[in-house]
């Protein structure tokens, strides 16, 4: 009975460990992070907090719209611990997202982060894909003030779908949730991918895959 017992206990613990898995948490008021530190932790080391101003916990210029002249016709400006140091520990980010018109925010995953999505002007289809072997599309067109979730580490993205300029801004549960941009990924890898590789996953010939490989 008393190793049942032992037993159940080491599997609650494991699941509580898998559920505290993501962001360290803190264990004082703030750990402003010191990125000059030399220390090796999960996150950023903090500095001496009676060193800390209010600049640590501020950022302004989201109110600056992002240049959407490039290919994808979009703009992110991230604002995550690398903007606020006060961030560190805390387990939160956003950033804005400007769009062009018909501009897209290419299919993309954030591996550390869900995130929750708010339409500030436009009109935009999104959408995710649920995992194998499903990969089934979830998609819908949001107008302005609509909200949409992406949950963590599910491929997604975003097309203005309007003939104006479109914004939005999303929050997302990282200090430093991350971006992995598929076609970025796959294509533009240093080193690349071999051409015979991704011939055979896309199943086309390999001088299409250099074809794309070169436009990275």
């Amino acid at each position: 009975m008393a190793n049942h017992i032992v037993l159940l206990i080491l599997v609650a613990l494991s699941f509580c460990y898998l559920a505290f898995a993501f962001e360290p948490s803190p264990l004082q008021d703030f750990c402003v992070a010191d990125p000059t530190s030399s220390a090796r932790v999960n996150g950023l080391a903090c500095k001496n907090p009676m060193t800390v101003q209010a600049n640590d916990f501020f950022f302004s210029g989201l109110h600056i719209a992002g240049n959407t002249s490039n290919p994808v016709g979009s703009r992110v400006t991230p604002v995550n611990v690398a903007q606020i140091p006060g961030l560190n520990t805390l387990g939160i980010s956003m950033v804005r997202i400007d769009y062009a018109p018909w501009g897209i925010n290419p299919p993309h995953t954030h591996p550390r982060a869900s995130e929750i999505l708010t339409v500030v002007e436009g009109s935009l289809l999104v959408g995710f894909v649920t995992s194998n072997p499903d990969n089934r599309l979830i998609t819908m067109v949001l107008q302005k003030g609509d909200v949409f979730v992406f949950p963590v580490g599910l491929v997604h993205f975003q097309q203005n779908v309007g003939y104006g300029n479109a914004v939005a801004i999303a929050s997302l549960s990282s200090q430093n949730p991350g971006v992995i941009t598929i076609a970025n990924a796959v294509f533009g890898s240093n080193p690349a991918i071999a051409g015979d590789i991704l011939g055979k996953a896309f199943q086309v010939d390999k001088r299409i895959v250099e074809h794309i490989q070169s436009k990275f």
